[in-house]
């Protein structure tokens, strides 16, 4: 049994009012996030699966290849970074597992100052 009864009322009102105040920050995120990836859908960006070689002829050489991330064990292999105007390109091996807008609607906005 709780003992303060009349602390209830004011823990319900605490609880919705905080809600109210987060619930528009995560609807923004949602937002944004969105509008990233309907952004990366009508782009010409790299597709899962091509080599490194097949990138660079097609996109050119990257302004930066970032340092590899990874490869503490067979659970975490090596990932490489590379960095061009638009996008970022990680590969797992020699191969793209993601390309990403190098936008401010990510954590990846200036991804050369995590390495």
């Amino acid at each position: 049994m709780f003992k303060h009864r009349h602390s209830l009322p004011l823990l319900a009102a605490v609880a919705i009012g905080f809600g109210s105040l987060v619930a528009p920050q995560t609807a923004r995120a949602d937002n944004l996030l969105i509008h990233r990836v309907q952004q990366e859908q009508g782009m010409n960006l790299p597709t899962r699966g091509m080599s490194m070689a097949q990138v660079e002829q097609r996109y050119g050489a990257p302004q930066r290849k970032l340092s590899p991330r990874g490869g503490d064990s067979s659970k975490h292999p090596v990932i490489n970074r590379w960095e061009y105007s638009s996008f970022i390109v990680y590969f797992q091996g020699n191969r793209v597992i993601h390309s990403v807008l190098n936008t401010p609607a990510g954590n990846n906005t200036h991804p050369s100052s995590a390495n």
